[in-house]
């Protein structure tokens, strides 16, 4: 490599543009080359430094069939003549500095294809972007925050994910709240530091463990909620700057609350300032369209054989955990990624060596990834939506699986929802809807979600899609909502479920918050509330959701529709029986099977007047009587509402 070598520690630096100093060095190209340049984010993109004395910003990009770069800003007048870059490697990698940049300042790379064609792109490795419809870059100085997250960063690497208690809080900040109108902020943005306070006081009392972040990397358009992602390395300029990203999950942390992102390595859009055709051809994604786009969402494919895409990728999911010390990533369309024919027909997709519809290269990349991550990062989570049967999705690599710590639950939570919008009178025809689940609950480690998705495109609020009228409506969803608890399974609600939003979901508009002013959707949230708070209070719901951990007590009394089942915690203390009613009948002189000849404590009760119930003031206390039923020689017998829940802890 031609020019003089720079030594560096943690700092970045910076040199005159016509000097011959490669920032970009022959170690960076050697691992950028191999896939594993894990801080490549460093190296890449716009950074604020000096150099004899001079302040600047370094700019490097990749463009590998470029005929040649340049930068252009608000420092030269966006001219593409005043800054072109040097080559510094055979593999396509330009770099420059300009004195005359600053932190703040827009810019772009002009780029001139091989075909004569000048392209103007945003700098794939931005920390910041313009606020759209703007989309040009912005260069950021996203060092010297000082933390405060200690405490909780080390608690983090101390834990195991999988007998913690996660119970998520999906949320899109740009519609959980707003603002009045002003001329200030005529979108009514919370920004992220304002959201901060807001929201740890909300996830706190209710009592979720954990947030779960949409939309956070700068993406060009509101309507896709973030999924088409333009600016990979770039908090949305929606609601601040990087350092105020910081600020929100620095505060969520000392509030001991966790963050997930939102993360969407399948596929990217094609807006001409983003990652398509970056140089002219085809350098993100796979060159044939038969693999390299996705026909039904018209977005492109990353190249997951390419191993500077693969580091595109591995770099930018350590960036948001190291830098920005998030706590998992929920990774979108796995499925996607994992078949080649996933939304395509007949000759619309190419087959792997073998023959099948496996993208080979997109599995290693998630055996490499999720090794790397949890590898690094003892305690953070890897979280697949995958909606498909494919095997060991959160197995070990080294015995075949992806390496995921959870998956999402698709199969029960479709079928949950069936059997939930079904009036009460066929429930027990369908009774095996939610039974089905425990024959394949303990095969993956997964997550219970009722997400945006089950919200939105005519698919009703999940208020709506109760039957009946009325308090019919309320009655049904809580008793869903106690069965989703006691099942074996971390959680995950979306925002405005909590309190029975009556509108699908929006990215338009803010929640409906002013429903809180009836008593209703005050009770709902009461109860949900309580639900959330019994979750994370007792182990038996978390900490052994194994095969040991549950026990059905009654999974066949389909003709009264009423489900019974025992958690049971790692020590065998503070176990709790569930039992939930999904009929409108009340049930009086209602039994249910007992392990033992003990005390059996109600601690849940979904009549209960702060719910909006009409219960008498109930015993708190049932012993067993050496009375069969339910195949166990003890049991216990107390009045069971209409769509009741009552949990009992022995």
């Amino acid at each position: 490599m031609a020019g003089k070598r720079v030594k560096q520690k943690d700092k970045q630096i910076s040199g005159e543009e016509e000097r011959e100093l490669p920032r970009f060095s022959e170690l960076d190209q050697y691992l950028f080359g191999q896939a594993t340049h894990y801080d490549l984010y460093r190296k890449m993109g716009a950074h604020p430094g000096s150099l004899e004395g001079k302040d600047g910003v370094w700019f490097t990009v990749w463009a590998p069939n470029a005929e040649s770069v340049s930068v252009i800003g608000e420092f030269n007048g966006w001219d593409e003549k005043m800054n072109p870059m040097k080559k510094v490697s055979e593999e396509g990698v330009y770099e420059g500095f300009i004195s005359a940049a600053k932190e703040g300042d827009l810019y772009k790379y002009c780029i001139m294809s091989r075909k004569g064609k000048l392209l103007y792109k945003a700098d794939p490795y931005a920390f910041a972007a313009e606020k759209r419809p703007g989309n040009a870059s912005r260069v950021a100085d996203i060092g010297g925050y000082r933390w405060g997250d200690a405490a909780w960063l080390k608690k983090r690497k101390e834990s195991n994910p999988d007998i913690a208690p996660m119970s998520i809080y999906e949320l899109h900040p740009g519609s959980w709240k707003k603002h009045p109108f002003s001329e200030e902020n005529p979108e009514g943005f919370y920004d992220y530091e304002y959201l901060a306070e807001s929201l740890t006081a909300y996830i706190k009392d209710m009592g979720y463990t954990h947030v779960e972040l949409m939309g956070i990397a700068e993406h060009p358009f509101d309507g896709s909620w973030g999924y088409q992602v333009t600016g990979y390395y770039a908090p949305t300029s929606r609601y601040g700057t990087p350092k105020q990203f910081k600020y929100l999950v620095d505060y969520l942390h000392k509030n001991k609350i966790g963050v997930i992102l939102d993360w969407v390595p399948a596929h990217f859009p094609k807006d001409e300032h983003g990652l398509a055709e970056f140089d002219g051809t085809a350098v993100y994604e796979y060159e044939d369209p038969r693999k390299g786009e996705h026909p039904d969402w018209g977005t492109k494919i990353f190249n997951y054989e390419r191993p500077e895409v693969k580091n595109f990728l591995l770099a930018n999911a350590l960036y948001w955990i190291e830098e920005y010390h998030i706590d998992g990533l929920r990774v979108d369309a796995v499925a996607s990624m994992l078949y080649l024919d996933y939304g395509k027909s007949e000759g619309q997709w190419l087959p792997n060596r073998y023959g099948g519809n496996q993208n080979l290269e997109a599995v290693e990349f998630f055996k490499h990834l999720n090794s790397l991550v949890t590898g690094r990062n003892k305690g953070v989570v890897m979280i697949a939506e995958e909606s498909t049967t494919w095997p060991k999705v959160t197995g070990d690599v080294h015995d075949g699986g992806l390496g995921f710590s959870f998956k999402w639950n698709m199969g029960w939570m479709h079928d949950f929802l069936e059997y939930m919008k079904l009036d009460p009178v066929y429930r027990k025809y369908n009774h095996n809807s939610m039974t089905f689940s425990l024959t394949y609950a303990f095969g993956e480690n997964y997550v219970l979600v009722l997400s945006h998705d089950e919200v939105v495109h005519l698919k009703c609020s999940m208020l709506s899609k109760m039957p009946g009228v009325g308090d019919d409506k309320y009655k049904n969803l809580m008793a869903g909502y106690g069965f989703m608890i006691g099942h074996p399974g971390k959680k995950l609600l979306f925002m405005g479920q909590d309190f029975g939003q009556l509108q699908e979901w929006s990215e338009e508009r803010e929640l409906d918050w002013y429903l809180l002013a009836e008593k209703p959707h005050e009770h709902l949230q009461a109860y949900v509330r309580d639900l959330l708070h019994l979750y994370t209070r007792y182990p038996a719901l978390y900490a052994n959701d194994t095969p040991e951990g549950f026990e059905w007590v009654n999974a066949n009394d389909g003709e009264r529709s009423i489900f019974s089942f025992i958690r049971i915690s790692p020590t065998g203390k503070e176990n709790l029986i569930f039992i939930c009613n999904f009929t409108p009948v009340e049930r009086p002189d209602y039994r249910v099977g007992v392990p033992k000849r003990k005390q059996y404590r109600l601690i849940l009760d979904s009549s209960d007047i702060k719910y909006g119930g009409n219960a008498c003031e109930r015993p708190l206390i049932y012993r067993a009587v050496a009375k069969p039923c339910d195949g166990r020689p003890f049991s216990i017998g107390f009045p069971l509402p209409a769509y009741g829940v009552a949990v009992f802890r022995f």
